[in-house]
């Protein structure tokens, strides 16, 4: 059984029948005062256009892929969806997820 998610972390999430399974970064995990039980994610992708929303990653050991996040794909998500963990974004990385957030929103 997969532990809880945590932020930052990179899990394989099961989309349903619509999409193909895919990674998916954490950004929050759900917890006990939340109005919903439910976490926060944002899509990985392999198909990288170049374009705003995308924070690049390269070619991490832990993905098969050269692999960007696509913060415009963020989504809440039933954490009981979320399974393996497929590794963890440098703090480096993760600061540039949260950059491109705050831009995308207006932060």
């Amino acid at each position: 059984m997969p532990t809880d998610p945590r932020p930052g972390e990179v899990r394989f999430a099961d989309l349903g029948l619509v999409e193909k399974s895919r990674p998916v970064l954490v950004l929050a995990s759900p917890q006990p005062d939340d109005a919903r039980a439910l976490a926060i994610v944002v899509p990985l992708t392999s198909q990288i256009r170049g374009l705003r929303g995308e924070v690049p990653l390269g070619k991490l050991r832990w993905l098969p892929k050269v692999s960007a996040v696509n913060v415009q794909g963020l989504a809440s998500f039933d954490p009981g969806k979320l399974a393996r963990r497929l590794g963890t974004l440098s703090a480096e990385h993760y600061g540039a997820v949260k950059t491109a957030l705050r831009d995308l929103l207006n932060l």
